[in-house]
């Protein structure tokens, strides 16, 4: 019987997950109470050892639902469980659904999908109107490389900017990306996007997300990229990879695809946008890498990559720290510098960027930067505190 942990939503037979299992999974499996098949596989749950927390909720998140639907009515207390009582029509524990979490052995009872985004998002308004976030959980975001882009994956699952996502990294967590990864030391070694998945899971459980494990290669860039009759393909590609050969031939891609693809650089909020969209034959990387194709950096080594790199942002609008970490990678330094607090800016550029061109905003071609040192300039002197003597 193929194992729960990788069967769809509401599945019809239910196999509490091994312990190995569990830790390989990254996707919840949601049960119906209101079925037999959903009461069955909640029963066997309860019963099961791989059962650490029960958290219900829902009835607050009904109290929420209420007052999202008519926020000009005031509701006093019994006005209040009245109207609860009527969506859950007496029966709280058969309402919605519960999102069974294998990694973490947890069981969540949330609100059915519908209402669930309704609430999630109900403070998105109207910097985010309800029609325009139905129409962008519609949409179906790539992302590439999950360092900076774990960040920008969860933000925009956390906006609302797409309801489903493919995330590709061949990497796993070590100690040394905890300076910038949402990540815990009983995590370390785990796959970058199992653990991404599981985060976006965990603020969304009907999100639909797709990880490719092994990155994205020439045997399966296609199917990434998706786009036939039965897979409508991505919407708005994410890159944020380290390897020249996927940073070409992921743009090759998306360019024939007519993909927009967005990158930040994390120095000086470097944000670049392609509209492959709207340019079908617009040069990769706004022409800074001239005609060379995927298959000329396909190998290159580490000084020829640095060089490759640098070649794609222009070092001269880089930090005077970045550049000068660059000309020491791999001789004082491991590998070249990333902060948390650049990753999280990105996020929020690569998450706001992609929103707009989502739904429909003339955001045209180009690179930005956002320099909080230059925004928020260091004087030369502080005055002195106020009070104080010499």
């Amino acid at each position: 019987m193929t194992p729960l942990v990788e069967s769809g939503p509401e599945p019809d037979h239910f196999v509490v997950p091994s312990p190995r299992e569990a830790s390989e999974s990254f996707r919840p499996v949601l049960l119906d109470p209101a079925l037999p098949a959903g009461a069955t596989a909640l029963a066997a749950l309860r019963a099961s050892a791989r059962l650490c927390e029960v958290h219900d909720r829902i009835e607050d998140q009904v109290a929420e639902l209420v007052r999202s639907r008519a926020p000009h009515d005031v509701f006093g207390p019994r006005d209040l469980d009245r109207a609860i009582a009527s969506v859950v029509d007496g029966r709280p524990e058969a309402y919605g659904r519960w999102a069974w979490y294998p990694w973490s052995g947890r069981l969540v009872h949330v609100l059915p999908e519908a209402e669930f985004r309704l609430v999630r998002t109900d403070r998105n308004r109207d910097k985010i109107t309800r029609e325009q976030q139905a129409g962008l959980l519609r949409r179906r975001v790539g992302v590439v490389g999950l360092s900076v882009g774990s960040s920008a994956a969860l933000t925009c699952a956390m906006e609302g900017v797409g309801g489903a996502f493919r995330l590709a990294d061949f990497d796993r967590i070590s100690l040394s990306n905890l300076n910038r990864l949402r990540a815990g030391v009983h995590e370390l070694g785990l796959e970058k996007s199992v653990l991404c998945a599981r985060r976006m899971y965990e603020l969304d459980p009907y999100l639909d997300i797709e990880i490719h494990r092994g990155g994205v290669t020439d045997e399966t860039m296609a199917d990434f990229f998706g786009g036939s009759e039965i897979d409508r393909g991505l919407d708005v590609l994410i890159e944020e990879c380290d390897t020249p050969w996927v940073k070409v031939a992921a743009r090759e891609h998306a360019r024939r695809r007519r993909i927009p693809v967005l990158m930040d650089t994390n120095d000086r909020g470097l944000l670049d946008i392609e509209r492959f969209d709207l340019e079908p034959d617009r040069p990769l990387f706004h022409g800074r890498i001239g005609t060379r194709t995927a298959a000329d950096v396909r190998g290159l080594d580490r000084d020829q990559t640095i060089r490759f790199l640098l070649d794609i942002v222009d070092e001269r609008r880089l930090s005077p720290a970045m550049t000068d970490a660059l000309t020491r990678v791999g001789r004082t330094l491991s590998s070249w510098p990333q902060l948390a607090s650049g990753v999280m800016l990105g996020a929020a550029l690569l998450t706001d960027t992609a929103r707009r061109i989502l739904l429909g905003e003339p955001l045209p071609s180009g690179r930005h930067s956002i320099d909080l040192d230059a925004l928020v300039p260091a004087r030369a002197t502080l005055p002195a505190p106020h009070g104080a003597t010499s």
